[in-house]
């Protein structure tokens, strides 16, 4: 972790010399950077970050000798640093994407396709801005992660059961935001849904076009209730999670028989996202008047405070935020904490308990 008057030491790691030179330019021509050194493999990325002990590195998933998934493991089992993958805009681009993220980077970067589609100051913008966050992460989280996993056991075992014990007759709308460290926070929280439950629950996780599709199906391999990325006019049905299509805000209509459907849009960015955590809180206030459950989880930012002030002002609204010691940023969560609109600050490993709880499930 770097102090606030002292550049943020870069190891840069990609197999693309071109690259190398690309990211080197753009991240020392800022003065918060301070580019320390560059790796072509990850063999040569491990060995300098023992040698240099750099605050953040930057990585490319695809490189010879040692790829960016097995560097990265290797990484955070010996000399755990905050990492950022630079990843390749595909389908399996997105899937090495998020197992990286699962692995433990903080975060990611769209590799450019070519150099003919090199946008110098949108990269140097989102590289420059993550880099400064991820320096700032306390990567010491990382030791809390079995312990969540073998909470989730039971959980997991409890949740294949039908679960009619103290149900009310209500069904419920649970809205998650959540941005960097999302991905991974999403597993613990999603799959100890049971099947059954009462609820339809939608959620923006900041991820551009592309991602959102990997990321919903891997949350619904690992889940009871459906997981997928939502569809503009579908039904929401109880027991589905309905993800925002990146580059797409995600609200709800209803209709005059009082059912509920998807209403994606590509309106303006809301504080700089599309989708936005802060579009999704407003349009359900909008539409619903109570069983809203309001969950805010690790990110950056503070979207979704704004929205989530006027669920607590207008609806029946109980609000979750995710702890500081679990979140990987403690960014959005603190931002609605700060406005006193939070009901219950909970570690990661017990939102789905709160949830359950308040579901009477």
């Amino acid at each position: 972790m770097s102090s606030n008057n002292k550049k943020v030491k870069v190891l840069v790691v990609d197999d693309s010399a071109f690259m190398r030179k690309i990211l080197a330019d753009i991240l020392s021509s800022n003065e918060t950077v301070e580019v320390i050194g560059m790796a072509k493999n990850g063999v040569e990325a491990i060995r300098l970050i023992q040698l240099l002990k750099p605050d953040v590195v930057t990585m490319d998933i695809e490189m010879p000798i040692l790829n960016g998934i097995d560097a990265l493991k290797e990484i955070m089992k010996t000399n755990p640093v905050p990492v950022i993958m630079l990843s390749s805009l595909t389908s399996d681009g997105a899937e090495a994407t998020l197992t990286c993220l699962d692995i433990g980077a903080v975060d990611f970067v769209q590799k450019p396709s070519s150099v003919f589609r090199i946008n110098i100051d949108d990269l140097k913008e989102e590289l420059v801005n993550k880099i400064n966050i991820a320096s700032k992460v306390d990567l010491t989280f990382k030791n809390k992660k079995q312990f969540v996993k073998d909470n989730r056991l039971e959980l997991i075992q409890n949740s294949n059961k039908t679960s009619t014990q103290n149900r009310k007759n209500k069904h419920y709308f649970i809205v998650i935001g959540t941005s960097t460290g999302g991905p991974r926070a999403l597993q613990h929280v999603l799959p100890l849904m049971p099947k059954d439950i009462p609820a339809s629950i939608l959620i923006v996780q900041h991820m551009p076009p592309g991602f959102t599709k990997s990321l919903a199906e891997r949350l619904n391999s690992m889940s009871n209730i459906t997981v997928k990325e939502a569809e503009d006019d579908e039904k929401i049905l109880p027991g589905y999670a309905y993800i925002a299509p990146g580059n797409y805000h995600l609200g709800i209509k209803t209709k005059s028989n009082s059912d509920t459907f998807i209403k994606l849009s590509q309106e303006e960015p809301v504080s700089g996202h599309r989708p936005s955590v802060d579009a999704l809180f407003k349009s359900v206030a909008n539409n619903i008047d109570e069983n809203i459950i309001a969950v805010i989880m690790t990110g950056m930012g503070a979207d979704g405070s704004n929205g989530v002030k006027e669920l607590k002002d207008n609806t029946d609204c109980y609000v979750i935020a995710q702890d500081e010691d679990t979140s990987v940023v403690y960014g959005m969560p603190k931002s609605a904490v700060n406005m006193g609109v939070v009901d219950d600050i909970v570690p990661l490993h017990e939102i789905t308990n709160y949830i359950l709880k308040k579901l009477g499930v």
